[in-house]
C-alpha cells in the first residue's frame, strides 16, 4: 500500500510536490514541540536567528520529504532535472584513477547526488535499514538503481567500501551522521562540539583515495537540483581530530551557500550512548 502511494506521488510534477512539501513543512513548524525547538536552536547556533529563516528551513525540509518518491522511483526523469557547474572537480579526480570518497551532508536533496554520480561509474553507498518494516518495500525499490549499490552501515558495509575503493570505484556516505560509540571524536560544528565520525578519514588514509564533499541544491519553482562539489585537501590530516575538524569546516562553508536547505532539525549535537562527554569548553 505504501509503495503504491509512493508510486502515485512520483507521478506528480516536481513543482507541485515541492509546493505541497513547503506548505506542509511550515504547518508542522507552526506547531509547538521538540521539532520546532531543535530546528530553532541548531539554526541559531549557526547564526541564523530570524523566525523567517526558521520557517524557510522548515519549508525546505517539507520539500525534501515530498521529492523523495520522485527521486527514488523516477530516476531518469529526476536526473534530467540535474545541473552542475563543478563537473571538472569530479573529472579531475577520476583521471587520477584511485577511487573517490564522496561525503554528502544532510543538505538539499542528498538522495539525488549518488544517482547523478552513476554516470561516472558504479558507486556504493551506506544506508541504515528502516526502523519500521512497512518502509522496507519502498526502500528496496529506491535502492534498485543501475550503478548504485547500497550496503548496510556496519562492518560488512565498511568492508564493501574498502573493496570498492581499492577497485578504483566511488563510495558515498553522510559525514554529519552521528556515529556510534567509539567511531567518532568531538569536533566543533558551527561553534559547538559535535560527535563526528572518523570513518571517512580512516577510509581515505587506508586506501589513498580522493575525498569530495557534495550536495544537491534544490532549485526554485521545482526546476530540479544543482550539484555542488568541493575537493578536500589531499592527503587529509593524519590525526582523527584534525580530520574531523577539517571536514566539519568544509561542511559549514558548503551549507552557508544555501543554508535554508540544511536539515537543521537533525539531532546533530546528541551524545551517543557510551561516548565520552564533550569538552566542557565546547558547550
Amino acid at each position: 500500500m505504501l509503495l503504491f502511494l509512493f508510486r502515485l506521488l512520483a507521478s506528480v510534477p516536481l513543482p507541485v510536490l515541492h509546493a505541497i512539501g513547503r506548505v506542509a513543512g511550515r504547518i508542522v513548524y507552526a506547531l509547538p514541540g521538540k521539532y520546532r525547538d531543535r530546528l530553532q536552536a541548531n539554526a541559531s547556533q549557526a547564526g541564523y536567528n530570524s523566525p523567517a529563516f526558521a520557517r524557510a528551513a522548515a519549508a525546505q525540509a517539507g520539500a525534501m520529504i515530498m521529492e523523495l518518491p520522485k527521486v527514488w522511483l523516477r530516476n531518469t526523469e529526476s536526473l534530467s532535472k540535474v545541473v552542475t557547474d563543478d563537473d571538472e572537480v569530479v573529472k579531475s579526480a577520476l583521471a587520477e584513477g584511485r577511487g573517490i570518497l564522496y561525503l554528502t551532508p544532510h543538505l538539499g536533496c542528498f538522495e539525488i547526488t549518488a544517482r547523478y554520480l552513476t554516470q561516472h561509474g558504479p558507486i556504493t553507498v551506506m544506508y541504515r535499514p528502516p526502523r519500521k518494516p512497512v518502509l522496507a518495500p519502498v526502500m528496496d525499490a529506491a535502492r534498485n538503481t543501475s550503478g548504485l549499490k547500497a550496503v548496510p552501515a556496519n562492518m560488512q558495509g565498511v568492508r564493501e567500501f574498502v573493496r570498492a575503493l581499492k577497485r578504483g570505484e566511488a563510495v558515498g556516505m553522510l559525514p554529519d551522521q552521528v556515529p556510534t560509540q567509539g567511531d567518532g571524536v568531538w569536533a566543533p560544528f558551527f561553534g559547538r562540539q559535535a560527535y563526528t565520525m572518523t570513518l571517512a578519514g580512516k577510509l581515505a588514509a587506508q586506501t589513498g583515495v580522493a575525498v569530495i564533499l557534495t550536495a544537491g541544491e534544490r532549485l526554485p519553482h521545482g526546476q530540479g537540483w544543482r550539484i555542488h562539489y568541493v575537493r578536500l585537501p589531499d592527503p587529509l590530516p593524519a590525526n582523527p581530530a584534525d580530520q574531523a575538524l577539517l571536514i566539519n569546516e568544509a561542511m559549514e562553508a558548503l551549507i552557508r551557500r544555501f543554508p535554508t536547505q540544511y536539515l537543521w532539525s537533525y539531532k546533530r549535537y546528541k551524545v551517543p550512548e557510551g561516548a565520552p562527554p564533550p569538552p566542557s569548553t565546547g558547550l
